[in-house]
């Protein structure tokens, strides 16, 4: 398992469009990966599961991947994170 913490630096948070482009990166891989904010985790190839999060700006969370391409998966969401000047 591989996990990395983010914060949040967009100003509205991770709202439809970064949700839809952060499910669509996690889907692009075999393993497990898990959203968590504020206490609670959720699959991150679930567009409702993380928008149920209601994650803001500022916010602390955490990526992590388990499985056979874990290490891609993370480094895929950490670049998009950046990219799209989400979290830092």
């Amino acid at each position: 398992m591989v996990e990395k913490q983010f914060k949040v630096v967009d100003a509205t948070g991770i709202h439809a469009r970064p949700a839809t482009l952060l499910v669509q990166t996690a889907s692009k891989f075999d393993s497990e990966i898990q959203l968590g904010y504020n206490g609670k985790q959720v699959n991150l190839k679930s567009i409702m599961g993380v928008m149920s999060l209601g994650i803001g700006k500022d916010a602390q969370i955490n990526i992590s991947a388990t499985g056979s391409d874990e290490q891609d998966a993370l480094n895929a969401l950490e670049d998009l994170l950046k990219k799209e000047g989400l979290a830092e």
